[in-house]
């Protein structure tokens, strides 16, 4: 028999907001443990929760971003459970009146992914099992999290990944997220169930907790779908229940059996106030939403005449927008700047280890290098010589190419004194040339670029070595 893939995607993503949504604690990232939470965020008797207006705009601003409604009249509620990392014993969430309700993500493919809703709430703290040893951080706890609910609509795995990554460039777009999945501010729960195809009856599904890279999104669908039919196909049954995903073993196992919002004892949040938005409050957020990432692929491709490729490549970091953008304003050449962006600049940041958002070389830089290369002032080996100085020294690329003798010098002699004694020297390289082995002489103008010190425009060097030849 064979069977269709149903899941749905829960993603929980940090905000970018200074403190946490109920108090003042700081929401820096690596912080000593404990050190950065109050008897709010730890749920003292008697401590008072204040909400963060912040996070309310930036629930408003992905909930447009994410083509939802947004809910006019909203309000939290108290979602009861016991567990070491939540030491207040609830968690303040929405489960009756959302912020956002009814949007979509659509795909490459058009498909459509419906968002059932987006709800505000607190984070919960971390705990780190130790040889045995289970130590509690509660620096997370009050973290403000948006938690956005797919439907059910995801049905292969490779729709599952890209879901979720056009989620968290959206996220990263609209500034409410930095979205860094190995620090955790973006983390996915993933709903899979198996039906025979054609059905309308939905199988029994499960939910894999806290997965944190596309990759693994996509293994973990791919994985637990292979695990349930083979279950079903040996007569077994799948049970609903909550499964932890282990990358490293590309599997899932049984964690507990999955709860239902009934048994977290859901009541109206009593200490925060309900909250009424106004038509002018959410249009003056609509109205600063940015480009987002389609539509700015889509006018580099349309108007600045980039591929597909290059613009998808290019749009996956806003740190390679903003050096692209600043780039080709200079050259006035998108593709040079997309390729050197893609090239230079990626190989140097693999090779350091730096993250794209942590380059800190002037974005001007690049384009000026650009703008020597294709003036005919320096060599392409130079250039990128050059830039190399510029990503990990920030050297002005001017000033260092004047500093260290790089320019071109023109001089017509000096290359023709130097091809003649490369021709003289290399009379086997000459004859194959002359016989029409053309690959021969790409070998006599790296001779002569190697006496010239690489301070000869190459073009030159080959016209005048082969105008020699041909005399």
């Amino acid at each position: 028999m064979k069977y269709d893939i149903v899941c749905g995607i829960e993603v929980h993503t940090e905000l970018l907001t200074k403190t946490k949504i109920f108090c003042a604690c700081t929401t820096r990232f690596g912080g000593e443990p404990n050190t950065q939470c109050c008897e709010i965020c730890t749920g003292m008797p008697g401590a008072m929760p204040t909400l963060n207006k912040k996070v309310v705009e930036f629930a408003v601003r992905t909930g447009l971003a994410l083509n939802c409604k947004i809910t006019r009249y909203t309000k939290f509620d108290r979602k009861n459970y016991f567990y070491p990392d939540l030491p207040k014993a609830y968690q303040i969430s929405q489960l009756y009146l959302p912020i956002c309700k009814n949007g979509y993500v659509e795909l490459d493919s058009g498909k459509r992914i419906r968002i059932k809703e987006i709800h505000m709430e607190e984070d919960a703290g971390k705990l780190i099992h130790d040889g045995g040893t289970t130590l509690i951080n509660y620096n997370r706890c009050g973290v403000p999290l948006l938690e956005i609910v797919s439907e059910p609509d995801i049905s292969t795995p490779e729709e599952a990944a890209q879901y979720t990554q056009k989620l968290r460039d959206i996220l990263r777009f609209c500034g409410v997220s930095d979205c860094k999945m190995q620090e955790g501010s973006l983390r996915a729960d993933v709903n899979v169930s198996v039906k025979p195809c054609g059905s309308d009856k939905l199988g029994t599904r499960t939910e894999m907790k806290n997965i944190n890279s596309f990759k693994a999104i996509q293994s973990a669908v791919e994985n637990e779908a292979k695990r349930q039919i083979e279950l079903l196909e040996s007569g077994g049954t799948v049970r609903q229940e909550t499964r932890r995903w282990d990358d490293r073993e590309n599997t899932s196992c049984a964690m507990r059996i999955k709860e239902e919002a009934q048994h977290y004892k859901y009541f109206p949040e009593p200490d925060i106030p309900p909250l009424t938005l106004t038509n002018e409050y959410i249009e003056g957020i609509r109205a600063t939403l940015p480009e987002l990432p389609d539509e700015k692929k889509a006018r580099y491709v349309g108007e600045l005449g980039i591929t597909g490729y290059d613009a998808d490549v290019i749009c996956s970091d806003l740190a390679y927008i903003t050096l692209f953008e600043k780039t080709a304003a200079l050259t006035n050449s998108p593709k040079d700047s997309a390729n050197w962006i893609m090239g230079e600049v990626m190989h140097h940041l693999s090779a350091s280890q730096t993250l794209p958002e942590d380059m800190d070389f002037p974005t001007e830089s690049l384009g000026e290098v650009i703008n020597l290369l294709n003036s005919g002032k320096i060599t392409r080996p130079t250039a990128k010589a050059v830039f190399e100085r510029v990503f990990f020294d920030g050297v002005n690329p001017a000033e260092y190419i004047e500093q260290n003798g790089l320019l071109l010098e023109n001089n017509a002699d000096e290359i023709e004194k130097v091809a003649a004694e490369v021709i003289a020297a290399n009379p086997k390289a000459v004859g194959e040339y002359k016989s029409g082995k053309q690959k021969a002489i790409g070998f006599l103008i790296g001779q002569a670029m190697k006496k010239l010190g690489g301070k000869a425009a190459a073009t030159e060097v080959s016209e005048t070595i082969k105008r020699m030849m041909n005399d």
